[in-house]
């Protein structure tokens, strides 16, 4: 389960050309079994989600939860203490429902003043490490200072950049399904 804001909700693009899409057809070419569920809000904040997660997850039962919440909030200059409070107790809720966190880092432009910009980037490995959880550590790694690879807006990536997400995601999340096949295969 995609669990976002407007980065995953398909904003300003066609819902085939989103990278959650293009995640399920790649999914589905690996590990048939598997669906993709996307839970993801245009706007959502980490507050937003943390007062969702409960019936998200009952709604759907997820094994492995793809967690990419906080650019709102950061755009927004809200406290960093809240936003790393809120993060963690979305993956605590997802935790104590046997799901496998994958969270999605995220980086600010500069004009939020450095010390902010580097406070909010370091929410994401402090998260991951404090809870044992994957990390793509940048989600728009690659292409996230480049112009042409964003919407008219310059914060909503473009259907171009849509394939390079992917490519961040898939390269942690195979790593889990591998770890997911492994574990479930019955030893000799």
């Amino acid at each position: 389960m995609v669990f976002g804001d407007s980065l995953s909700a398909n904003y300003g693009i066609a819902r085939e050309s989103g990278w959650v899409a293009l995640l399920t057809q790649r999914l589905q070419s690996e590990f048939a079994d598997y669906q993709i569920i996307n839970a993801s809000i245009s706007g959502e904040t980490t507050l937003g989600g943390r007062n969702r997660i409960q019936q998200t997850l009952e709604k759907h039962h997820p094994e492995i939860i793809i967690l990419e919440l906080g650019a709102n909030d950061g755009l927004r200059g809200a406290a960093i203490k809240s936003i790393y409070s809120n993060l963690a107790a979305i993956i605590e809720k997802c935790q104590q429902h046997n799901a496998l966190v994958l969270l999605a880092g995220m980086q600010l432009p500069p004009n939020y003043g450095m010390t902010y910009t580097q406070k909010f980037q370091a929410i994401f490995p402090q998260l991951a490490e404090n809870y044992k959880i994957k990390l793509v550590p940048f989600l728009l790694a690659g292409f996230g200072d480049k112009h042409e690879y964003f919407q008219a807006d310059g914060i909503h990536p473009n259907e171009v950049a849509q394939k390079k997400i992917v490519e961040n995601v898939w390269e942690v999340l195979y790593t889990m399904f591998k770890t997911k096949q492994v574990a479930a295969t019955p030893k000799n």
